[in-house]
């Protein structure tokens, strides 16, 4: 295991908690706002430091130079892959924009201390790999969010259930894990209980209630960073890939798709902007883990490139949606608003936030699709022509609600509904990521392959993840190929033997016979 020269993984994570304090204790609440994007800035750089200290040494992990948590606990509980390298920028990138897009009127209703620690608690999850620590990290994300409800008067009968099932579910799963031998078929038990927990956070349908419950009762911001990063699709990939057979990930995969569908076909009828991009947020993660189960080097390659694009794009379509709810209060998609003169820049970003996230030419997300529905048609062809009925659905979801948004007869407003700085700046910086990763896609689609060979690699040391049909399949294919490779030999040594022993080979009749050339 490698070593990176700096303590890049507690430093991001101990900088968010710090800044919470500061922010709870200390900061004046008319900067607190301020202070708030600082402190997730340097979050940022020190992620983006982290990423490109592990590019640069070359190997599937690597651990933190001076780690601290090692003295205290004897064991390497923070250790970055090839997976999590990708996914800790994105989860700083994701806090960052929303911080930076709130304006200061919602500061109070939206919880910066929460935020903060929500953001160090995130990090510290992408960094675990499988253990208690990483089931604790993923039980305590929840809390904040169900607190925002409380203080907000909100109910939270529907949210907690859902979460106090997914957190029961994984620990059951990992303790029964721990005493269950992973070669023997018993590991299906904990299996099926880690996947059903996995399913619940992911908000697979039918146990997607609670994401649309929290879109309606929650802050739009706190929605947006509990659900974009796909927590539920990093416990897929650390919980249920190294352990179950590819018959049950292909069972989850028709799950997922199905999800994927529905979710899209349900975004085209919503009346209600929140709604909309919770349906659409669905169907588009659903996809992401048809990818992950697929278990093919391509869909896996596919899966892991769209988990980028989906935590980029839609976020960016969630906090223009969030920046004209805090304008006109919330929006509804029965009426067409014509905010097009008033707000040409968001205007724009939305179109090109909620093309990205299906795939559209020259967006980052165009690549990962393409390989992703190339990756399910080879499994099945059925699963290819899915993946792409959902992601049409998406898309006319999409133009839909640009048309009712931003086009129509335009109204004279009092304020100004001009984008501000810090919201242009969080624009920008999607912008750039999202059409310059479309352009450039050559390195992050590359380190994204090279994650999906090493976790296949590490998957087929478990003789539990391998059907007894494809195994016995291939080592036919393997004996029935030696058979023909070994007859060709022999018939070749045959004719060579023959001509050799012969001086002289039959002619047409007329014809003088000559000797072997």
């Amino acid at each position: 295991m490698g070593e990176l020269h700096f303590p890049w993984l507690e430093s991001s994570i101990l900088i968010p908690l710090l800044g919470a304090i500061w922010i709870r204790f200390f900061a004046h609440p008319e900067n607190s706002l301020r202070q708030a994007v600082a402190f997730c800035a340097l979050t940022f750089a020190l992620t983006v430091g982290e990423l490109i200290d592990f590019v640069t040494l070359g190997t599937f992990e690597a651990h933190d130079h001076w780690a601290f948590i090692n003295w205290l606990f004897d064991q390497e509980v923070f250790v970055v892959d090839e997976l999590s390298a990708f996914l800790l920028p994105l989860g700083a990138l994701i806090h960052l924009v929303v911080v930076m897009s709130t304006l200061r009127t919602k500061a109070p209703r939206f919880s910066l201390t929460s935020t903060l620690v929500s953001e160090a608690i995130l990090l510290a999850t992408f960094s675990c790999r499988a253990s208690w620590t990483l089931v604790a990290l993923m039980a305590a994300a929840t809390v904040p969010v169900y607190i925002e409800l409380e203080r907000r008067s909100r109910c939270t009968r529907i949210y907690a259930l859902h979460m106090f099932a997914f957190v029961i579910l994984l620990v059951l799963g990992w303790a029964s894990l721990q005493f269950t031998d992973s070669s023997s078929e018993a590991v299906l038990i904990p299996g099926a209980l880690l996947t059903a927990a996995a399913l619940i956070r992911s908000g697979i349908a039918p146990l997607h209630l609670w994401m649309t419950d929290l879109f309606e009762k929650a802050t739009f911001g706190t929605a947006i960073l509990f659900v974009t990063p796909l927590t539920g699709a990093y416990a897929v990939m650390r919980f249920v890939l190294p352990i179950a057979p590819s018959w049950a990930l292909q069972s989850i995969a028709i799950l997922s798709l199905t999800t994927a569908v529905y979710g899209g076909a349900m975004s085209l009828v919503q009346k209600e902007a929140r709604r909309m991009f919770c349906f659409l947020f669905l169907s588009q993660a659903s996809l992401v883990l048809v990818g992950l189960e697929l278990v093919t080097p391509i869909g896996l390659t596919g899966a892991l490139c769209v988990w980028l694009s989906v935590g980029m794009s839609l976020t960016g379509f969630g906090i223009t949606l969030r920046s004209i709810e805090a304008r006109i209060s919330r929006i509804s998609l029965a009426d067409f608003h014509g905010l097009n003169r008033q707000m040409p820049t968001l205007a724009g970003f939305f179109l090109l936030t909620g093309l990205a996230s299906i795939g559209f030419p020259f967006t980052v997300g165009f690549v990962g699709m393409e390989l992703l529905i190339e990756g399910a048609v080879e499994v099945y062809p059925l699963v290819g022509t899915m993946v792409v009925i959902a992601a049409a659905f998406c898309g006319i979801t999409v133009m839909l609600a640009y048309f009712r948004i931003f086009t129509g007869r335009s109204n004279a407003t009092l304020i100004p509904m001009h984008a501000r700085l810090s919201e242009r700046i969080a624009v920008m910086v999607l912008s750039v990521l999202i059409i310059g990763g479309g352009l450039v896609p050559q390195p992050g689609v590359a380190s994204r392959y090279h994650a999906a060979n090493e976790l296949s690699e590490q998957r087929q040391q478990n003789p539990m993840t391998i059907d007894v049909e494809e195994a016995d399949e291939v080592v036919d294919h393997s004996d029935d190929a030696n058979e023909t490779i070994e007859s060709i030999h022999q018939e070749r040594e045959y004719h060579s033997n023959e001509s050799n022993s012969d001086s002289f080979i039959l002619t047409p009749p007329g014809h003088i016979e000559t000797p072997q050339p």
